[in-house]
């Protein structure tokens, strides 16, 4: 080793990059197309030549290595152009939630010190809002998809296809180290402002690499295909879009990038583009088969990876009746974000046939990827053993972990207490090896000293015919210290049943054995919706807020 290298550094040619994750598919699929909605039409050749004119023009913007550059976009191709050649001049791209409030948005803008903002049309009002969280900006580019006004103080640069028009593609992209940083989010999912998460290339790549290796090599009960047509259900500002549009490109697939989530337009593109492959949060997955339209999709091509939440068994019957390939998955913000799938392993489909309860084992929340470590530990760091009725919280390792919130070394310690990333998941580790999460932490329900969880008492409440869904906290108690508070929405054009038809329903499963016996103490309160947060989990920080104001 030459005296000048560090002993970790990679040799040139040997890092773990984003740009080689792109450039196989040069020579791999040319030809393949990725399309956005029904107005853009390009081949792998046409999109890596735009890429590489992004590229060049982020140079021309004075954007340099380092520099943060922050995109508010629907899911689209310009979306995909920037995933790869930000990181690849060595900027870091912030994907910043469109669907938080004008505040969070502008304080995630300031937080970064974002330097370049490509701003969809749609978004120019907002951002003239928050003007002055935007002291750090010195261009904004106008990503349009029709006729389009700047509001008047921001320092617009011009229009994303005038721009990419205007300069010649980069030649080649630059040599970098492995550790530097490609990505940066913001997560809402604690209390007090959003938390930044950022990721490096290295992480990115082996995430990639592993999720790709988890989702195509082990078939049961689905897999990813070359031949697939994947367009995520998973919005792009948030973990990547799962990671996911980076094993699309490294693969070659043909993808679909849809917009803004309109259900018509979605299940619409969905049918005429024969899509195959997606993920999302079960509720849209809900939304889209109960939408009038649902009706015109051909649903037996169609596989499904389920994360955001649980996946509920009457969800999955749900979908399996319609044909769909349905798998549940977990991750969060700060693990970037798939550490667990709930593949079949190979005992469990042998010779004799398939499991004799599939539909159990594709709803836990997933066996861990490979290259990823889990323990669950209890509240002085003990390990809890496997395969027993213990619960603790779930602690992981493995290479594509964040290594902290941006800027906030205390809550990054927090994360990272003991060498194990707290993912603030209640869980247990069956003797087989997958990971069940029973509550979030903050979200197990206190009874007498006993914990119960409140997700065992919702997936109870989803199998009743008549709940379209159900979302349980926990309430003060007088007596018991809390008691569980279900808030339930019913299905429309069913016999409704009565809150207490429904704890008596409840009443069954302790019977049976499924329930612990203090979900008897359950309130069960019809509503007509459930609050979500941007990202569309529920919000049950809202709903403890609003019970304790009186709402």
């Amino acid at each position: 080793m030459s005296t000048h290298e560090s002993p970790g550094a990679a040799r040139p040619g040997h890092a773990l990059l984003i740009r080689d994750l792109m450039l196989r598919v040069r020579t791999w699929a040319p030809g393949r197309t990725i399309q956005y909605r029904d107005r853009v039409t390009l081949t792998y050749r046409e999109w890596l030549g735009r890429t590489a004119r992004l590229g060049a023009w982020l140079g021309r913007l004075g954007v340099r290595p380092g520099d943060r550059v922050g995109v508010l976009d629907w899911d689209s191709h310009r979306v995909l152009e920037m995933f790869f050649a930000v990181p690849c001049v060595g900027a870091t791209l912030h994907t910043v939630n469109v669907k938080l409030t004008p505040e969070q948005v502008g304080y995630t803008i300031r937080h970064a010190r974002d330097t370049v903002l490509f701003v969809h049309a749609d978004f120019l009002p907002l951002l003239a809002g928050i003007r002055g969280f935007l002291g750090m900006v010195r261009h904004v580019v106008v990503l349009a998809d029709g006729p389009w006004e700047a509001p008047d103080g921001l320092p617009v640069a011009g229009e994303y296809e005038e721009g990419l028009g205007s300069v010649e593609p980069l030649a080649s992209w630059p040599d970098l180290e492995e550790d530097t940083t490609a990505t940066l989010f913001y997560t809402t999912g604690t209390t007090g402002d959003p938390k930044g998460v950022s990721f490096t290339h290295r992480q990115i790549v082996l995430h990639t690499l592993a999720a790709t290796m988890t989702l195509a090599i082990y078939e049961e009960p689905m897999s990813l295909r070359a031949s697939d047509v994947y367009m995520p259900l998973t919005p792009m500002f948030h973990v990547h879009a799962w990671g996911v549009p980076y094993i699309a490109v490294a693969v070659g697939l043909t993808q679909v990038y849809p917009g803004r989530y309109e259900p018509a337009v979605l299940l619409a593109l969905m049918e005429r583009h024969r899509v195959t492959f997606t993920h999302c949060v079960p509720t849209l997955l809900l939304m889209l088969l109960r939408h009038p339209a649902s009706g015109t999709v051909d649903w037996s091509r169609l596989k499904v990876v389920i994360g955001g939440a649980a996946l509920l068994p009457a969800v999955a019957r749900e979908a399996r009746e319609r044909g769909i390939c349905i798998v549940g998955g977990y991750g969060m913000s700060e693990t970037c974000p798939i550490v667990a799938v709930s593949n079949l392993q190979p005992g469990l489909v042998g010779p004799g046939g398939r499991v004799e309860d599939e539909v159990d084992v594709i709803t836990r929340t997933g066996f861990p990827l490979p290259l990823v470590q889990a323990r669950v530990v209890d509240e002085e760091g003990r390990e809890v053993p496997a395969g027993g009725e213990g619960v603790g919280e779930l602690v992981l390792r493995c290479p594509w972990l964040t290594s902290g919130y941006v800027d906030d070394p205390a809550a990054s310690e927090r994360l990272w207490k003991d060498g194990w990333l707290h993912t603030g998941d209640g869980a247990r580790i069956d003797a087989d090896g997958y990971i069940r999460i029973t509550d979030r932490i903050k979200d197990v329900i206190k009874i007498g000293g006993e914990w119960i969880s409140s997700l065992e008492i919702e997936g109870v409440l989803a199998r009743h015919p008549a709940v379209a869904e159900a979302a349980v906290i926990g309430a003060p108690d007088a007596k018991w210290d809390e008691h569980p508070r279900a808030e339930v929405v019913l299905r429309p054009g069913v016999a409704a049943p009565t809150p207490r038809e429904l704890v008596r329903h409840l009443h069954a499963a302790v019977e049976d054995g499924v329930l612990h016996k203090r979900a008897l103490l359950t309130e069960v309160v019809l509503v007509e919706s459930i609050p979500r947060t941007s990202v569309g989990k529920v919000d049950k920080k809202r709903m403890r807020a609003a019970l304790k104001s009186g709402g």
